[in-house]
């Protein structure tokens, strides 16, 4: 049986197929944009990075036996706000990793509500990056477009959700969104609520 990796960086999607014994067959890479609408700001447009996995799924997988793929793996960059609406259509850009217009929104977690209780939720503390901050932007500058959300996921999450309707996460990208409780391998509520985001509109979550 043959097996492929995606793997969704910033400037391209990676995609790798291999044997079950781990012999390589075959590696292809897709770019696409980054958008840096205002300094500071990195986003991108999720329909290119499937855009771009599907145009690179079928040269890899071009004069090969397609039946023999008995699974796909995913990874990628972490950290990004991809929001949809109730029509799984994106609301807007994917606000990435790299973004840094949180500012205001990162000392607030931190100050206020404070690095102690950040790290009881989740055993972390705020930074720029992560996607809770993100959040907080979208709710206070975009804020029709936050009552639009129907689902936030992570970049790669958005690329597996398309390929397969499944509206899931793994552990080990979820920790850095400060969203969740790592010790309970759960959501955390105190952070659902200070977002302002309810347990239905993030993704089921898998161990690693």
């Amino acid at each position: 049986m043959n097996y492929i990796g995606i793997d969704l960086g910033t400037s391209a999607v990676k995609l790798l197929l291999m044997e079950g014994s781990g012999k390589i067959l075959k590696i292809v890479s897709r770019e696409y944009p980054i958008c840096f609408p205002k300094p500071g700001w990195s986003e991108q447009n999720p329909y290119d990075w499937f855009t771009q996995s599907m145009d690179g799924l079928k040269e890899l997988l071009d004069g090969t036996d397609r039946s023999l793929v008995a699974g796909i793996s995913f990874g990628g960059q972490m950290h990004g706000l991809v929001a949809l609406d109730d029509k799984d259509e994106v609301i807007r850009p994917a606000i990435l990793w790299n973004d840094g217009r949180t500012g205001e929104e990162t000392e607030y977690l931190n100050e206020v509500i404070g690095k102690d209780k950040l790290s009881e939720y989740t055993a972390n503390i705020a930074f720029a990056g992560f996607t809770a901050p993100k959040i907080l932007w979208m709710k206070k500058h975009e804020p029709e477009n936050f009552e639009k959300i129907a689902k936030i996921m992570l970049p790669k999450d958005y690329l597996a959700y398309k390929l397969s309707g499944s509206f899931c996460t793994d552990v080990s990208d979820a920790s850095g969104m400060l969203l969740m409780d790592v010790k309970n391998r759960s959501w955390s509520k105190e952070m659902m609520d200070i977002c302002g985001i309810t347990e239905d509109k993030l993704p089921k979550l898998y161990e690693s």
